[in-house]
């Protein structure tokens, strides 16, 4: 009787999808030795550049209000401009749509703040301990009072004789190279044991943009917060561009150096109008010639408004310069060759910092005539 399966002609491998019995995987070749190749779908680029500007308008609109910020505080001209007028409806609708303010609470989650004022700014106080506050001892069942000391003023006493219980008050103010120079100044101050110094430095500022950061009104909230008996200021490292309009007012005319320096006597005056003796450190020479030029134009500024308003002018210009007042990277002091300037040829280093802090210290002594010790 013939029990041949009319399915399967081959008795020996009654599994036909497996040629070979003894091989399990006889029956699966390899896909690269069949010549099967793995099949994979392309995306058309006209997809993919239509997801790709999707995601640069959502990325436009969220981001926005900050890049219209960046471009309030770019260099005033043309490129500016043009970046204020693209970016100024979208970052309308931006904050129409509350997408703005989504984006700050996950900047603020994440500790990012972008390009805010604040992000590089400095506050160090430094100063004499406080000394602890005493307590007098009443009869039983009364009611004991602590001693408070006197309020102090912040007016500048004809003759002062600092303490470390009455400590004499200096604010120092500064864009970059006043944080460089007020690090070093408040530490020194601190030293005396009868100073208490605080530095109130921001990076990138001055006094031509106060749409990016306003030194008036920082200034206006520091002097009741640390009542200063002396402030000693040093900015205008990046002043030298044009005031923003409409219209803008070109860096160097006339128009521009009579509003310039109407906002330093205006400084200087509310300053002394708090009662602070107020000391301003004018530019050092910087590496690039153009620069050192703006900053010697703008030392004349500073020069003239403190003779206009009282307050007094320290020139940096040899002190971190050679006696002919060019750049040096090094100089020699005390008869050893100090490091004075950063690489950047704008900065100041720590070498440098300290010749000036002795000699704003110096300053407070001969003309102001506070008998302020060695820091």
């Amino acid at each position: 009787m013939d029990t041949t399966d009319p399915d399967n002609p081959d008795p020996d491998n009654p599994d036909p999808g497996n040629p070979d019995p003894g091989n399990p995987d006889s029956g699966n070749p390899d896909p690269l030795e069949a010549g099967m190749v793995p099949v994979t779908r392309r995306v058309r680029w006209t997809h993919a550049l239509g997801i790709s500007v999707l995601a640069f308008c959502v990325w436009l609109v969220l981001d926005a209000p900050t890049l219209q910020h960046n471009a309030q505080v770019s260099p005033v001209g043309v490129r500016r401009t043009v970046a204020l007028d693209l970016l100024g409806p979208v970052a309308d609708l931006s904050r129409d749509l509350q997408f703005s303010h989504v984006v700050s609470v996950g900047n603020g989650v994440i500790g990012r703040h972008g390009n805010r004022p604040g992000n590089g700014s400095v506050v160090v106080s430094v100063g004499p301990k406080k000394p602890p506050v005493t307590t007098t001892s009443h009869p039983s069942g009364s009611t004991p009072t602590t001693a408070v000391a006197a309020p102090t003023t912040t007016t500048l006493p004809a003759t002062v004789d600092p303490t470390a219980s009455n400590p004499l008050r200096v604010l120092v103010i500064g864009d970059s190279l006043g944080i460089d120079l007020g690090g070093t100044l408040v530490n020194d101050l601190g030293n005396t044991g009868v100073v208490q110094a605080t530095l109130d430095g921001q990076v990138g500022t001055g006094l031509t943009r106060p749409d990016y950061y306003n030194w008036p009104v920082e200034l206006q909230s520091d002097l009741p917060k640390y009542t200063p008996q002396v402030v000693v200021v040093m900015v205008g490292a990046n002043d030298p561009q044009d005031l923003p309009g409409p219209p803008d007012v070109p860096y160097g005319s006339a128009a521009w150096t009579a509003t310039y320096s109407g906002r330093v006597v205006s400084f200087m005056t509310e300053a002394a109008g708090a009662g602070a003796k107020v000391i301003w450190v004018g530019m050092p020479p910087m590496s690039n010639g153009t620069l050192s030029s703006q900053m010697q134009n703008l030392n004349g500024i500073y020069q003239a408004a403190a003779a206009q308003t009282g307050a007094t002018y320290l020139s940096s210009w040899t002190v971190l310069g050679t006696p002919q007042g060019q750049y040096a990277a090094y100089l020699v002091y005390n008869g050893q060759e100090v490091n004075v300037r950063e690489p950047d040829g704008t900065h100041i280093a720590p070498g440098g910092a300290e010749i000036l802090s002795q000699v704003v210290l110096a300053t407070m002594r001969d003309q102001l005539h506070i008998p302020v010790p060695p820091g």
